[in-house]
């Protein structure tokens, strides 16, 4: 009888070996383990190797020297960019002499009755109430002046955007071209437009809109073709079927389905515009924008708050009655909507007759209230008390300090300690475990980008301070954000806190931290923690709030705690939206700190603001281009491929 002889047991790998995860890093282990000595063989320095750095900065002098040179005499600047400032100039003074003509009764009652038509009584008492609180302010005049700069670069941007989605929503060749074109435009801070519109230019309003209108057009564009794309099938089918032809198509079925995500194209450039028109104060835009810049370059907190509160005001108005046009959108209209809209007319005419008649048309200097003197006595004595006068656990200088010494100055002096091959290994490594391959080696040539063009060193700086923003952003947001999720009365209270931080423009958030913190590294990371932070905590408490509710009964019955469904079934399930919150906090974060430069910040944004006021094309080009391949980088390293997610949902 023969005898059955047990095979021996096989041995499998161990549970953790067997992760996708697991051998990328292997394989990346590998390719270093021979590549790292070659190059530490022929470049031994750990810094960036001088041999493979570009000098781009004779090359972009000369292209600076020849715009200077021709800008009064070439063909291109007299019959081309002159004829373009020049309608930019008509264009803008004559919205606001009309805005003038009107005087403050009539716009304010203009922008009520637009408010009340749109959004109902609530909305246009308070849009009438903000407007009356920029006279109040004394800021008539400067807002009349953002206001009709907002008007013209507005209606350009939206024609730029729209004529450009429209080409990438009906062509998929145009979408391929235009798609990474409009990832730069949209990671490039705003800050590094203004250089090359200043250099062919001048300073002024010129330079201000079309600054404004390339920075604003790429939200219009994306969500044009967006909507586009998105249209029903079935539908767009039925109408050809009707033998319509391909323009018909476009502007009976398209468009239509489109409406939604045009509108909220046009409230993303209404935002976005606003934020640049006060950026481009800079440059010469003159309006709110340049008293909030005058008064931070003089460190008067309460003017710059006198001219900031109207700017939120503007913001906040505008958000909220585009928004809720797009909601009202292709709903069924009242009765009698179009007598409303005739009797309302008739009584904004009435309104603005009445002010020139009676000669009000200027907001009266015995209305303004004067908050400066009052704010600045406020910051007196948060300085004297909050500055460094808090006993014990120190005052607001001292945390900046601590903040720089303990966290800011160790993570920029260990970024700039790795060897350059370290630091692409990490990033590699990061990736690549994210995402694809090709997302690896975007992000890595990205980095490598940032090294060849000479500024690896503060670019690690800016790195530094980006990295430490968005950790104390995500600590915070995230715990903000669970709590909002889990209790209905604080995301109510949260909301119009929420809101009105969204939509102030980044050169407001300058403000306080200033009054707080000073001038250096440690108020940059503070303006962009406050920036970024809203965003975190709405996408988190949404994410969280969208966790299928029967995946949390089934938890339930098995008798889980609050903190175990929480742990085991919310935070695995929303995964998606926290990396998504991860990647705009990044995102958020990098453009404040770049902006940083004005109020001490240093490293890349430091060179911007280097480059824009001393006319210098090579330094601040080189950095704004630093800083697009940093956010490209920061970008694919946290934000994973739809294949990635498509596979692990």
């Amino acid at each position: 009888m023969a005898t059955i002889t047990a095979s021996p047991p096989r041995v499998g790998l161990p549970a953790f070996l067997k992760h996708r995860a697991v051998h990328k890093l292997l394989l990346l282990a590998v390719a270093a383990a021979i590549l790292v000595p070659l190059a530490n063989a022929r470049w031994a320095s750990g810094s960036w190797p001088s041999a493979l750095t570009l000098d781009f900065s004779q090359p972009l002098a000369k292209a600076s020297d020849w715009i200077i040179d021709n800008r009064d005499s070439h063909p291109l600047f007299l019959y081309f960019f002159g004829h373009v400032s020049n309608v930019v100039v008509i264009a803008v003074r004559a919205v606001y002499l009309t805005l003038l003509a009107v005087g403050w009764a009539g716009v304010t009652a203009i922008g009520a009755l637009v408010a009340w038509r749109v959004a109902g009584v609530k909305l246009a008492l308070g849009t009438a109430v903000a407007f009356l609180a920029c006279g109040l302010l004394g800021m008539w005049v400067p807002t009349m002046q953002t206001l009709a700069l907002m008007v013209v670069a507005v209606i350009a941007s939206v024609a730029v955007g729209a004529v450009l989605g429209l080409a990438a929503g009906l062509s998929d060749r145009m979408d391929r071209v235009l798609r990474p074109v409009l990832d730069t435009m949209q990671v490039l801070p705003a800050f590094a437009y203004l250089l090359p519109v200043v250099l062919v230019f001048g300073i002024g309003v010129p330079a201000a809109v079309l600054a404004t209108v390339i920075y604003a057009a790429p939200p219009m564009a994306r969500l044009t073709s967006l909507g586009l794309r998105g249209a029903d099938q079935g539908v767009l089918e039925a109408v050809e079927s009707l033998g319509s032809t391909a323009r018909q198509r476009l502007l009976t079925a398209r468009i239509p389905l489109a409406r939604k995500e045009l509108l909220l194209g046009l409230n993303q450039t209404i935002m976005m515009a606003l934020s640049m028109a006060v950026i481009a104060a800079v440059i010469g835009a003159g309006g709110l924008g340049d008293r909030v810049y005058q008064a931070l370059a003089s460190v008067d907190v309460g003017a710059a708050l006198a001219a900031g509160i109207p700017i939120v005001l503007l913001a906040v108005v505008l958000d909220r009655v585009t928004g809720a046009a797009g909601e009202k959108l292709g709903a069924e209209p009242e009765p009698h909507s179009g007598r409303g809209w005739l009797y309302a007319l008739a009584g904004v005419v009435v309104v603005a007759v009445a002010g020139r008649l009676v000669g009000r048309l200027d907001w009266p200097d015995a209305w303004v209230v004067n908050i400066a003197e009052p704010v600045n006595r406020a910051v007196d004595w948060m300085t004297a008390h909050l500055y460094s006068g808090v006993p014990v656990i120190g005052g607001t200088a001292d945390w900046a300090g601590h903040f720089t010494t303990w966290v800011l100055d160790p993570m920029r002096d260990g970024l700039q300690a790795l060897p350059w091959w370290g630091v692409l290994l990490i990033v590699a490594a990061l990736a690549w475990v994210i995402g694809t391959w090709r997302t690896a080696l975007t992000a890595v040539l990205a980095m490598a980008a940032i090294g060849v063009l000479g500024v690896w060193k503060p670019s690690l700086d800016t790195l530094s301070q980006v990295l430490a923003a968005v950790a104390v952003t995500l600590v915070v947001g995230f715990a903000v954000g669970i709590a909002a999720a889990r209790s209905d009365r604080l995301e109510r209270a949260l909301r119009p806190v929420l809101d009105v931080f969204q939509t102030m423009p980044q050169f407001v958030y300058l403000i306080p931290v200033v009054a707080l913190f000073g001038v250096g590294r440690a108020p940059a990371v503070a303006a962009a923690i406050v920036y970024a932070l809203p965003a975190v905590v709405r996408i988190t408490t949404q994410g969280l709030r969208q966790v299928d509710p029967a995946a949390l009964e089934s938890s339930s019955s098995l008798g889980a705690t609050s903190w175990q469904q929480l742990r085991q079934v919310q935070l695995p399930l929303a995964r998606p939206a926290l990396l998504l919150a991860v990647n705009q906090g990044l995102v958020l974060v990098l453009a404040v700190v770049v902006i940083g430069g004005l109020v001490g910040g240093g490293a890349l944004g430091y060179d911007v603001v280097f480059g824009l006021a001393q006319g210098d094309l090579a330094t601040g080009l080189v950095a704004g281009g630093a800083i697009v391949c940093l956010g490209l980088m920061l970008d694919r390293v946290t934000q994973p491929t739809e294949r990635r997610a498509k596979k692990g949902a």
